[in-house]
C-alpha cells in the first residue's frame, strides 16, 4: 500500500482509522442556519470533517441551461436555484470560522478553476473532486497546482478514465473513492468489491462515497478497506433538495460512525490466539485437550 496521506491532523490509509467525511453538499439550501445546524449534527457525531460544494455558476452552466424553467424557493428558473445555493466570501468565512470553533475540518468540491482559487483562500486540508470532473483534465491540473492533497471520486468513470485521472493527478497525495453516482443508488449496484479492485490496482488509499438509503453497507464498505467514508448529511431526509433522500440523518451518522469504530476494533490483527478471558471458559467447558 502506497503508504499514508495527511488530512489536516488525521493520517488517512491503511492501518489507519476511517476518516469521517459528512457531505453537507447544497443541503444547506442557501441558509447559513441550516449550514451550521449540519455541522453540530458532524461533530457531534464524531465526523472528522464536513464538506460544501463550490461552483461558479456562469462558467459551470450554460446560458440555456440557467434560462431553463425551474419552480423553486429562489425563483422561477434554473439559474434562480443554482445562485440561490451558492454562498459567498462573507458566508464562507463564517463557515471557516465556525469549524475552527467546532473543531471540524471542512473542505469543498470545486466544479471550476475559479472555484478552487476562492477555496484556496481558506487553506483547506485537501480538496474534493467529484465523479462529474474526473475527465476535466485541466480542472485536475489546476487542483494539483495548489500542492494539495485531493480526494477524487470515481463514479460513472471507467477503469480507463481513472488511470488517466491519476496520470495528472499521481497517487502520493490523492484518494480514490469508489462510487455509485445514482441518488440514491441501488443497493444492487453498489458494487462493494470494487474497492477491493482498486486497492489493488492502484496500490494507493482507496475510500468510499456512498449514496444509498441505510447504513450497514457503508460499514460494509469499511470490512473491504474504505479509508474514507464520505456520506451526505440532512437534518431531515424529507426537506427540499434534490440531494436529501440520498442523505443521512443526525442520528444515523453517530450511528454509521459508532458501528465502523466498533468494526475497526473487532477486525484485529488476524492472529490467532486465545485470550486471557477465554481460560476459565475452557478450563470449565473443556474435558479433553486442555
Amino acid at each position: 500500500m502506497n503508504g499514508t496521506i495527511k488530512i489536516g491532523d488525521s493520517l488517512v490509509g491503511d492501518g489507519q482509522p476511517v476518516y469521517f467525511v459528512a457531505e453537507i453538499g447544497i443541503n444547506h439550501n442557501g441558509d447559513m442556519g441550516i449550514a451550521k445546524k449540519l455541522i453540530d449534527a458532524a461533530a457531534l457525531a464524531g465526523s472528522n470533517a464536513v464538506k460544501f460544494q463550490k461552483r461558479t455558476v456562469e462558467v459551470v452552466y450554460s446560458p440555456e441551461e440557467l434560462a431553463r424553467p425551474r419552480e423553486n424557493p429562489f425563483g422561477p428558473t434554473n439559474g434562480d436555484l443554482k445562485r440561490g445555493l451558492e454562498f459567498g466570501r462573507e458566508e464562507y468565512a463564517e463557515i471557516d470560522r465556525y469549524c475552527r470553533e467546532k473543531k471540524i475540518e471542512w473542505f469543498a468540491s470545486c466544479w471550476d478553476e475559479a472555484s478552487v482559487d476562492f477555496i484556496e483562500q481558506f487553506n483547506p486540508p485537501c480538496y474534493k473532486i467529484a465523479s462529474a470532473s474526473l475527465t476535466d483534465d485541466d480542472l485536475l491540473k489546476h487542483h494539483v497546482a495548489k500542492g494539495r492533497p485531493i480526494i477524487i471520486s470515481s463514479g460513472m468513470s471507467t477503469l480507463e478514465q481513472i488511470d488517466h485521472a491519476l496520470e495528472i493527478l499521481g497517487t502520493d497525495r490523492t484518494i480514490l473513492l469508489h462510487t455509485n453516482s445514482t441518488y440514491p443508488s441501488k443497493v444492487e449496484n453498489l458494487n462493494l468489491r470494487v474497492i477491493e479492485s482498486l486497492r489493488a490496482r492502484y496500490d494507493m488509499p482507496v475510500g468510499y462515497s456512498g449514496h444509498e438509503v441505510g447504513l450497514a453497507t457503508s460499514v460494509a464498505a469499511a470490512v473491504l478497506g474504505a479509508c474514507v467514508i464520505e456520506r451526505h448529511i440532512t437534518l431531515d431526509r424529507a426537506m427540499w433538495g434534490s440531494d436529501q433522500a440520498a442523505s443521512v440523518e443526525p442520528h444515523g451518522f453517530s450511528r454509521l460512525i459508532k458501528d465502523v469504530r466498533a468494526v475497526e476494533k473487532a477486525l484485529g490483527d488476524g492472529v490467532k490466539r486465545v485470550y486471557d478471558e477465554e481460560i476459565p471458559i475452557m478450563k470449565k467447558l473443556r474435558r479433553v485437550g486442555m
